[in-house]
């Protein structure tokens, strides 16, 4: 049995249709982001989850229990929003422990629940701070320990790392995994950065205008998409002229030809990338004009690569 089930839920603003007979299943445990440009319907269906927003047709399981119609407060889920959303006049280990509160728990137990949160995500001994004393990575893991703390059956994330600069993005991003992984609590993940969802999924729904265009495992999702959508969406992708029509190619999976004259495309560089231990190149085909990059390893390369040198490339052997 799933821990949570949407079957076939639909939802409409007017005369847009935000999700279209959404169905999806995550297990016990599993973390699954839900993945998609602004406006495809992640946010819609996290929020008809979290009871916030009322879906016109379907269900959605927990367990063998339909919520569809149960009001937010009755579903026990834990939400975590873009925004940090901390209550300003309270500081950090009355935040945490604010849900606690509010179902009744008792003052001792709200306390010692709220320290062990705290703990969990590393913040034990700033729990007496004020929200505006502390950073926007630690206000998150804040946001999440309070999402914790009340045992939720699903933890939904909407966004959460996209308010946080680059280098906090990832440790937020890396602690919302260790917790998932150490809990086992069930995960609903939203994100629009194909890179977040990668690093941090059991598995990837990606979708569409209100419909889902695939799921499964970052690395099926990205070796064998299932649409042009998805394959242009995750990750970066060459459209290459063969015979009388097109081949999708990663970057990665093209070569420079050590012969030209086995050169399956020719074309003329543009610019080069040193990223490390990776050069990215990108040139123009000859007789097509297309855009094309190549991923090579930078010790692999020619000295002699440079903008406006003509070189020849060929799908790299598996």
């Amino acid at each position: 049995m799933s821990a949570l089930e949407f079957v076939n839920v639909s939802k409409s603003f007017r005369d847009v249709n935000a999700l279209s007979n959404f169905t999806i299943a995550l297990e016990q445990g599993e973390l699954v982001s839900l993945l998609g440009p602004s406006g495809c319907g992640k946010t819609t269906a996290l929020r008809i989850a979290a009871g916030f927003e009322t879906a016109d047709t379907g269900a959605i399981l927990l367990g063998s229990t339909n919520i569809i119609s149960l009001p937010a407060h009755q579903r026990r889920m834990g939400m975590v929003f873009q925004s940090y959303s901390l209550f300003p006049h309270l500081n950090i280990r009355d935040n945490v422990a604010f849900g606690l509160k509010v179902r009744g728990v008792p003052g001792d137990a709200r306390k010692k629940r709220a320290e062990e949160m705290l703990d969990l995500v590393r913040l034990s001994d700033l729990g007496h701070r004020m929200p505006h004393q502390i950073s926007g990575g630690q206000q998150q893991r804040v946001a999440l320990a309070r999402a914790l703390a009340t045992e939720p059956h699903v933890l939904l994330l909407d966004e959460p790392l996209s308010a946080l600069d680059a280098k906090i993005r990832v440790e937020v991003r890396d602690e919302i995994r260790r917790l998932n992984r150490d809990l086992g609590v069930t995960t609903m993940f939203v994100t629009h950065d194909q890179d977040e969802a990668m690093s941090i999924s059991d598995r990837i729904c990606v979708m569409n205008n209100g419909v889902i265009e695939q799921t499964g495992s970052p690395r099926d999702v990205y070796n064998n998409p299932a649409t042009s959508f998805v394959a242009h969406f995750v990750g970066s992708i060459n459209s290459l002229p063969r015979g009388n029509t097109r081949v999708l190619i990663r970057p990665e999976n093209l070569v420079l030809a050590t012969h030209d004259e086995s050169a399956h495309w020719r074309g003329t560089i543009t610019d080069t990338t040193f990223v490390g231990a990776f050069t990215k190149i990108s040139l123009v085909l000859d007789n097509d004009n297309s855009s094309v990059s190549v991923l090579a390893i930078s010790t692999q390369i020619d000295n002699n690569i440079a903008i406006g040198k003509s070189i020849g490339i060929n799908e790299a052997t598996r």
